[in-house]
């Protein structure tokens, strides 16, 4: 079985890594296509993320680059397109709701090749974000729908997708963590600093558009982390969006003003696991870190109004608090103070979730 597995953006790297793995131990049953579309790409980033998940160079690299939503997703579909006529592969798999994801799809199901969808079923219900038409669209016209978590089987289930076309798996982002983990216990932070201790201090991510393209949102972000900073120390690696808007707004000089605010670049996979599994708390807007830390069982502040996995409010450590920053300001502070919440690793987020993927493959042939 020919199969092409997509990487686009740095998520995918960590949900592709274990099932790359799983498919090499069967080398007469599959033959793997390594095919990067170049959606999120420099250099340095890149290399980084590619060693450290064990993954081979790519065996296609399309080279796509940023820009809009509508030219990025068309560059893709494009160039994989003449990858595909080339050499067709029976089965392509996508993971996760970045542009990559939708475009390769489309390619694929208007040639005839299946489609398998891993993490699929995931609904934020705001079609405002664009990774949640990503996520219909390639749900709509996948074969295997992979999901994580039962209410994503509800969800699609709702939507008019046949039952027998919905594998639950468990969550191959979780794969990489247990994988990943002990490495990143001997991973040594790019900074000595007194200050970070275990357990003593905050991380947090930014990135997303509703947080950082508003200067009025960012301006409260700010001068919220400028408060919970007296209390706690925060080390915050500079999403390359983030320090863009910062810069625009003229704000990039008031986290200068913080002393016990610790900002980095950009930091490879396991350098952040290594800081994350460590961390008091984290204050994120992102997807996957809501995940990891319900399995690392450290509380999570999601800067979002909803989400696409609220199994990890339902079950895990995470709260929604929105961009509103008395409501993150009084939940920091909250939980610095001991009202931590509590939780539980979800079904399935057991480490075999690719090697599910994998075994359910072969039986199709």
């Amino acid at each position: 079985m020919k199969i092409d597995l997509i990487v686009g953006a740095r998520p995918n790297y960590m949900k592709a890594a274990p099932i790359y793995r799983a498919l090499k131990k069967y080398p007469t049953e599959f033959q793997c296509r390594l095919v990067h579309t170049g959606q999120h790409y420099d250099e340095k980033m890149s290399h980084i993320f590619f060693k450290e998940l064990e993954l081979p160079q790519p065996d296609i690299f399309l080279g796509v680059g940023s820009g809009l939503h509508g030219e990025q997703t068309g560059k893709i579909m494009i160039s994989y397109e003449k990858e595909v006529l080339k050499d067709k592969p029976d089965v392509i798999l996508v993971a996760g709701d970045v542009n990559s994801t939708a475009a390769c799809s489309l390619v694929a199901a208007k040639l005839h090749i299946k489609v398998g969808h891993v993490e699929a079923g995931l609904r934020s219900r705001d079609r405002s974000m664009p990774e949640e038409i990503n996520r219909i669209v390639t749900d709509g016209i996948s074969d295997y729908l992979f999901t994580t978590s039962r209410d994503a089987d509800d969800n699609l289930q709702q939507e008019g997708i046949p039952k027998e076309k919905i594998f639950f798996v468990g969550n191959t982002m979780i794969d990489s963590l247990n994988y990943y983990l002990p490495k990143a216990g001997e991973e040594k932070y790019r900074f000595n600093d007194k200050r970070i201790l275990k357990r003593g201090y905050i991380l947090v991510t930014l990135h997303r558009p509703s947080n950082v393209d508003s200067a009025e949102t960012m301006k409260g972000l700010l001068e919220t982390f400028a408060t919970i900073q007296n209390r706690m120390p925060i080390i915050f690696p500079l999403h390359p969006r983030t320090q863009k808007m910062l810069a625009t707004f003229g704000m990039d000089k008031q986290l200068a003003q913080m002393p016990n605010l610790i900002i980095t670049e950009p930091l490879g996979y396991l350098e952040f696991l290594s800081l994350q599994k460590d961390a008091f708390l984290l204050l994120t807007d992102s997807g996957g870190i809501q995940e990891e830390t319900t399995v690392l069982g450290i509380p999570c502040l999601t800067m979002r109004e909803n989400t696409e996995r609220p199994i990890t409010v339902w079950e895990g450590t995470n709260e929604l608090v929105g961009n509103d920053p008395k409501r993150i300001l009084e939940r920091t502070l909250a939980i610095i103070d001991g009202e931590k919440k509590t939780g539980k690793i979800p079904d399935l987020w057991d480490g075999h979730a690719a090697e599910r993927i994998v075994e359910i493959l072969r039986n199709m042939k």
